[in-house]
């Protein structure tokens, strides 16, 4: 799904969200290899999985879901945003596909697909985000977000800050 995060909305916090069954959340310790540094977040399109670096052969590895055939893409970017609860506005391609959906949905709305927090990535309308739809995880489903559980994006949330780089493959 991709992101519009509006300005004084983007803060929004509302007190008692919901989050999705945590029996489904599943990051763990796992092998990896790559030449990336620590603290890297790398997100492999055709394994619907996101790696973050921890050390040389280990990262983090959680489930994720990715864009839809036509909405994918691969590069190199960085985290320029982090919020808890945003409000959502559709961006253009997703309201001509969805002329009903709403032009702003409030920040804990069972309504906001962005879940419980966002992490907005630089160059365009992407963001790794939470869900409402935990279901998704693991599917081609987006418009070009990477979309995770909200336990898992909460967990990821607190490892990393802004500045933090991200590189998306296609494998």
């Amino acid at each position: 799904m991709s992101l519009k995060i509006t300005g004084a909305l983007a803060a929004t916090v509302v007190i008692g969200a919901l989050m999705s069954p945590a029996a489904q959340a599943a990051p763990n310790v796992v092998g990896f290899r790559g030449d990336y540094a620590p603290g890297t977040i790398v997100v492999k399109t055709n394994e619907r999985k996101l790696y973050l670096v921890l050390e040389q052969g280990q990262a983090v590895r959680y489930p994720v879901g990715v864009g839809k055939p036509g909405k994918q893409w691969a590069g190199a970017t960085k985290i320029d945003g982090k919020y808890r609860q945003p409000a959502w506005a559709p961006p253009a391609d997703v309201k001509r596909d969805n002329p009903n959906i709403p032009d702003v949905i409030a920040g804990g709305s069972p309504a906001n697909p962005m879940g419980v927090a966002a992490m907005t990535l630089a160059g365009g309308e992407y963001a790794i985000h939470g869900t409402n739809r935990p279901n998704s995880i693991g599917g081609y489903v987006s418009y070009g977000c990477v979309r995770m559980y909200n336990e898992d994006i909460t967990d990821l949330y607190s490892r990393v800050s802004v500045g933090t780089p991200v590189i998306v493959t296609q494998r």
